[in-house]
This record gives structure tokens, C-alpha cells and sequence, in this order.
């Protein structure tokens, strides 16, 4: 009797598929368990109400934790159709919702390494489910994820396809901080055309994001004509709205000086570090660009972004899941000669210290909370408390070196 075996992908896939179900079905418990609140997606629910009710939208305050509106006006727009169901109902559409979206931004982080098999989604998506930012991502019912796949979706298509920029405008029109993945394209075309005396691709890319932008913001001012009149003329400077900037939760360097120099205003030592982490971030992103390491590129203007803006809070970092997929791919799929153990090795060690970051929930063993706790960390405490930021500067450090190495060798 002859036995047919199946092709090892095909016994794979179905395992990885019932691990990533298995993942998921204890997660969707443990949240359930620790009886989240979903307040973020109460105060988008609210912000839905008072556009349909006609009211003030940058007066809201929200939940029992009087939380305000701080996303543009588009947002809100979108958030509308939540006031059609009840509160059950949009916590279990929220988070199935999320959970197929991390799917997707796995899927879409794996196409930009060159390793987009479906065995590899499902046992991505199975870890990936469990590090905090997901975690905290589920838990209050944010959109992290939805920002995520719309940046990934333009950035893992064609150059020159019709919708190019569509995805980071429209991800910059619901919320500020996608906005520098046009700023990055802008600077590449530019770069480019200034040594090569063509622009590429590039800078169409980023007309598209900057025209999807203003078409999505026309909108929000064509039906909420007041509140974006009053966003983009005030909300959009008062950044103490969004929370404390001492907050262990905050994740970026504003965060970081404001707890290591115990203040609420670290002023112009913030304006300096962002400056200058920008600045070498940017470069690093658009360098990579050129040299055709388009995953490394959006990674670094991922993590740039994270660490200049005013607030990042740890549900923000999702883009750990892009970071640890380089890293890891990178050190498993480079060729091993004698020159290179080294460098395979170090890229193993990095991606597992970085999963390490993120899945530890390491940030939360410091004194947090009501008091204003974290101004009084000291020592190892502030060192827990940066470690988002940390692993970020670490990334783009690794990311730059490589660069410089590869611009040795060629």
C-alpha cells in the first residue's frame, strides 16, 4: 500500500491554527477574568454620542474616570456606529475585533521580512497575543491595532499601486502619530532625488497620505465644523489633556525625563532628546529606505515616533510585534560563515531580549498610581520604568550599526 504523506506545510499550518485558537480562548478568559473595563472604548462610544447628538465634543468628559476627547474630529466620526449597540455586544465585537486585527498586523509584519507563511502568522499571533502592549491594548479597547494595519497595508504593497498613502493618511487623520510615516517618505524622495536626481516612488507615496489626510479632515470640518475649528486650533497644543506626563504608562522620552528629573515639565530637556532622537531616527529610517531594507525602515519610523511623541502609553509599543519579527528573522535567516555567527547570534540574543521587554509587564513592578507616585522613583525603579524606551533606542542602534556596516562592505 502506498501512503501519500502531506507536504510538511500542510501539517503545519493546522497545528500553528489550533495553537494560535487555543492562545486566544485563554486569553479572551484571562481578560474576562480580570473583568476589564474597556474605558477607552466607553469614552470612543461617548465621543459617538455627542456627535450625533450634536453636542460640544472637546467639553466631553467621560467614564468614572472623567476621561476627554483627544483624537481629531475625524475619529469620532468613525466612532459613531458604536452607539448602535450595547455595552455587551461592543466589548465582544471589540475585542474579536482586535484579535483578528493582530492577525492581520502579524500577517503584515511577516510579509515585510519575507516570511509571510501561514504557519508563521498563527504561532506569531499566538505569542504576540500575551506581551503588554496587546495585552493593555485589549483591555481598553483601543486602536492600536486598526493604526497599525492600515501604516502596514500601504507599506507592504506595491510602490506605485492606486491607494499608496491612503492607509497613513487615514491613520493620521484618526490620530496625529502615523503622521510621521509621511513625513518619512517626504524626506526619502527627497534624499533620493537629491543624490540620485529621481524621486522614486517616494514622494508620490507621500502626496497620497498627505491628500487622504486633508480629504479625511475636510470631512470631519464639513460635518463638525466647531469642534475642528477648535481641535486643530487649541486641543492639538494642549497635550496635558491626554494624561500625566510622569505616568509609568507613558512610554516615551518626555515620560522617561519627567520621571528621571521628578517633574511634570521636563521642558527643554524633552525638546532636546526629541530633536536629536528624531533627527538620528528619521535618518536611520530613511538610510535603510535606500538601501532597500524597507522592514527595517518602517520599524525605525515606528519606534522614532513612539519615543518623540508627547505621550505614548504602553498600548502603544504594539509595534514590538514588527521589532521582535526583524530582529528574530533576521539572525535565523542570515548566512552563517565564520564571519557571520557573531552577527546571527547577536540579532537571536536581541529579539529575545526585546520579547522579553514587552512580554515581562516589567513597567508595572514600580510605585505607580494615585499620588503622583512616580515622581519619586530612584534607581532600578526609573530603570524598569524606561524599559519601552530603552529596547527602542537599542533597536535603532542596532538597525544604524548594521547600516554602517553594510555601507563598509559595499
Amino acid at each position: 500500500m502506498t501512503v501519500i504523506a502531506l507536504p510538511r506545510v500542510r501539517r503545519r499550518a493546522p497545528v500553528a491554527l489550533g495553537a494560535c485558537l487555543l492562545s486566544f480562548a485563554a486569553f479572551w478568559w484571562a481578560q474576562r477574568a480580570a473583568h476589564v473595563s474597556m474605558i477607552d472604548l466607553m469614552v470612543y462610544r461617548a465621543e459617538g454620542e455627542t456627535v450625533r447628538a450634536g453636542g460640544d465634543l472637546y467639553a466631553l468628559r467621560t467614564t468614572e474616570a472623567h476621561l476627554p476627547t483627544t483624537y481629531p474630529p475625524f475619529a469620532a466620526l468613525l466612532f459613531t456606529p458604536l452607539t448602535l449597540l450595547d455595552a455587551s455586544t461592543m466589548r465582544a465585537l471589540a475585542t474579536a475585533g482586535n484579535l483578528a486585527l493582530l492577525v492581520v498586523f502579524v500577517a503584515l509584519s511577516l510579509r515585510l521580512v519575507d516570511h509571510a507563511r501561514v504557519e508563521g502568522v498563527w504561532w506569531g499571533s499566538a505569542a504576540a497575543v500575551w506581551c503588554e502592549p496587546v495585552w493593555t491594548t485589549v483591555r481598553y479597547g483601543q486602536i492600536n491595532l486598526l493604526l497599525g494595519v492600515l501604516v502596514l497595508w500601504d507599506l507592504t504593497r506595491r510602490p506605485w499601486h492606486r491607494w499608496a498613502g491612503v492607509g497613513i493618511g487615514l491613520a493620521a487623520a484618526i490620530k496625529l502619530t502615523p503622521a510621521l510615516f509621511a513625513v518619512f517618505l517626504l524626506v526619502t524622495g527627497v534624499a533620493a532625488y537629491t543624490r540620485r536626481g529621481s524621486a522614486g516612488p517616494w514622494l508620490r507615496h507621500a502626496r497620497g497620505a498627505a491628500v487622504a489626510f486633508a480629504g479625511a479632515t475636510l470631512l470631519a470640518a464639513s460635518a463638525l465644523p466647531y469642534d475642528s475649528w477648535r481641535f486643530w486650533s487649541r486641543m492639538v497644543f494642549e497635550t496635558g489633556r491626554v494624561g500625566l506626563v510622569e505616568d509609568t504608562a507613558n512610554q516615551s522620552l518626555r515620560g522617561v525625563l519627567a520621571r528621571l528629573l521628578h517633574t511634570t515639565q521636563p521642558g527643554l530637556w524633552w525638546v532636546a532628546a526629541a530633536a536629536v532622537a528624531g533627527s538620528l531616527g528619521l535618518g536611520v529610517a530613511v538610510a535603510a529606505e535606500l538601501r532597500g531594507r524597507r522592514a527595517w525602515a518602517v520599524a525605525a519610523c515606528a519606534v522614532t515616533a513612539l519615543l518623540i511623541s508627547p505621550v505614548s502609553w504602553s498600548h502603544h509599543w504594539v509595534w514590538c510585534v514588527p521589532m521582535v519579527l526583524i530582529l528574530g528573522t533576521r539572525g535565523r535567516t542570515a548566512t552563517v560563515g565564520s564571519a557571520q555567527v557573531t552577527a546571527v547570534s547577536t540579532a537571536l540574543v536581541t529579539a529575545a531580549g526585546t520579547s522579553l521587554v514587552f512580554c515581562s509587564y516589567a513597567l508595572w513592578w514600580v510605585p505607580h498610581g494615585p499620588g503622583r507616585l512616580e515622581l519619586q522613583q530612584t534607581g532600578a525603579q526609573l530603570t524598569l520604568s524606561a524599559l519601552y524606551e530603552g529596547a527602542g533606542l537599542v533597536f535603532l542602534t542596532v538597525i544604524g550599526v548594521r547600516l554602517w556596516r553594510t555601507c563598509r562592505t559595499v
